[in-house]
């Protein structure tokens, strides 16, 4: 049995936002396909998230190297831990998050910080960085109002190829995306163009 996590990086409505639309089409269709696996929701706005800071690094650091924590820092790996835990453990892993100022909300960012962690997630060598964890597969549900796959703007997208990049970072290769764009850039096709994201969302999450 596969165990699923679902992240979920937008505090909108289903009615507001189209990445949580995509989220909410992808996770009802693989629930209904997968019915016997486990599904994990992780909604990033419900989560107590600071950001990623020197009590954190220097709990991780002695952590990995087996020394004493004092009170703080315990707590800060702690906190670390709780996210990174069910991140390692997932076979599978769908990020639903919309693009904000041509990049990821922060609080997806600081939940990145949080699970890339060497020594768990990525290990130095001589040649550079090699992940550790190259065994899953990652949805990748994007929505973003201009258009950035071609065109002038393409070369200021920082949302996607953000998060690819730091998956990549981990080992990860398998990764699918679902992306809606121009639906604000172009409001006379907004529907049709929302829809037939949901409907791609869909067909991924069926196959995924």
């Amino acid at each position: 049995m596969n165990q699923v996590l679902f992240v979920k990086a937008n505090c909108r409505s289903l009615y507001q936002s189209v990445s949580v639309k995509l989220y909410h089409a992808f996770l009802d269709t693989y629930r209904k396909a997968n019915p016997s696996e486990r599904v994990i929701e992780l909604d990033l706005y419900q989560e107590d998230l600071p950001y990623y800071n020197d009590v954190m690094l220097d709990g991780m650091a002695k952590r990995r190297q087996g020394a004493e924590l004092s009170p703080a820092e315990k707590e800060a790996v702690d906190r670390v831990m709780r996210f990174l835990d069910p991140f390692v453990a997932a076979d599978k892993i769908v990020f639903a998050f919309p693009m904000w100022n041509l990049t990821v909300p922060a609080v997806l960012h600081t939940y990145i910080d949080y699970v890339s962690q060497p020594g768990i997630a990525y290990r130095y060598t001589p040649e550079g960085p090699v992940g550790m964890l190259g065994n899953k597969k990652v949805a990748l549900l994007n929505a973003r109002g201009g258009v950035y796959s071609s065109g002038p703007a393409s070369d200021q997208e920082m949302a996607v190829n953000w998060m690819i990049h730091n998956l990549e970072l981990l080992g990860i290769q398998d990764i699918v995306t679902v992306i809606v764009e121009g639906h604000d850039q172009y409001p006379e096709h907004r529907e049709r163009m929302i829809d037939q994201g949901i409907a791609a969302a869909m067909k991924t999450a069926a196959a995924f």
